[in-house]
């Protein structure tokens, strides 16, 4: 079976790219304001189900249920328990830390999947690259400001990680999914994403629901993680249904701008969503980054966009090779 000819349409990919990092900021600034009153498990729930209802949509306009089949059910699946992780940790953490600081710290992504192309995908880092990555951790390691008592942070420091973890697991299925391949259509990718969320969400609800592992809890995150599920309010309600519009939104644009458009060219525009991050921050809790945010967020997205331009270079250096 051959593989459909390659799409490549950069000015659509940019737009949808920005679309997603719209909707995708519009989405954690939700799950923050119901970080504490509800469940994390009933806020994903309730999301993916409305997302996954309108993904479903979506596939009747690419092709219909046809296209739902896949050769690499496992890699989906593995993709999918990827990007739960990566959701679960961050959501954990937003409920207590700012969030423009989190999703600073979670942007360490692309360093990580550079670090991470090493053993999977078999290539090397050069010195410039290397320079790279290490001032983006650098930016992170200032964000968890080791020299700082514990007593004096506003947060844990396990939850100050919980961002980085999110960014590991983003990172992992990322390089997973580049070097396995995918031929899905986008809407089907969303479909399958949804449907793990929704999945992992009734297994944990069916184990925690009950609010059983709660009792005497005072860490609000943990108690985002275990809180027992209870009824919306009115007002509430519109906002469990802009997280499901938001994530199928969220969830086919990035999928479509990844299959028309090179990975290299996207990459940079994702940023737009830390810089939303920090707007809705301030905006909606009066968030205001302090100098080791913003000397973090800096170093962060400079040592991303120079692996960036280092790539573009070197790709840029194979073809006149090749083409000499």
């Amino acid at each position: 079976m051959t593989s459909a000819p390659r799409i490549n349409k950069p000015a659509a990919g940019i737009a949808l790219v920005l679309a997603a990092m719209l909707s995708m900021s519009i989405n954690d600034a939700l799950v923050k304001s119901l970080s504490g009153d509800y469940p994390l498990h009933q806020v994903i729930f309730t999301r993916a189900l409305i997302g996954l209802a309108l993904c479903l949509v979506f596939v009747q306009f690419e092709g219909g249920w046809s296209i739902l089949k896949t050769r690499q059910p496992g890699l989906h699946v593995f993709r999918g328990l990827l990007i739960v992780i990566a959701n679960s940790s961050f959501f954990a953490a937003i409920a207590v830390v700012p969030l423009g600081e989190a999703t600073a710290i979670f942007f360490a992504a692309p360093l990580l999947i550079t670090l991470f192309s090493v053993p999977v995908l078999g290539e090397r880092i050069g010195p410039v690259r290397l320079a790279a990555v290490l001032t983006g951790f650098a930016g992170v390691l200032i964000m968890q400001r080791p020299w700082a008592d514990a007593g004096t942070l506003d947060v844990s420091r396990i939850v100050l990680l919980l961002p980085l973890l999110a960014a590991s697991a983003y990172a992992l299925q990322q390089v997973i999914t580049r070097r396995l391949g995918l031929d899905s259509k986008a809407s089907a990718m969303a479909v399958y994403i949804q449907f793990i969320f929704l999945v992992v969400s009734i297994l944990v609800g069916a184990i925690a629901g009950d609010g059983r592992f709660a009792d005497g809890l005072e860490n609000p995150s943990l108690l985002f993680l275990l809180r027992p599920w209870i009824w919306p309010e009115t007002l509430d309600i519109w906002r469990f249904l802009a997280l499901g519009t938001n994530i199928a939104i969220v969830s086919y644009c990035i999928s479509a701008a990844y299959r028309m458009t090179d990975a290299g060219i996207l990459a940079p525009f994702e940023y737009a969503g830390l810089m939303m991050a920090v707007f809705w921050g301030w905006v909606i809790w009066g968030e205001i980054p302090g100098p080791e945010v913003a000397a973090g967020i800096v170093l962060i997205v400079a040592g991303g966009l120079a692996v960036f331009f280092r790539e573009r270079h070197l790709e840029a250096r194979l073809k006149r090779e090749e083409n000499a």
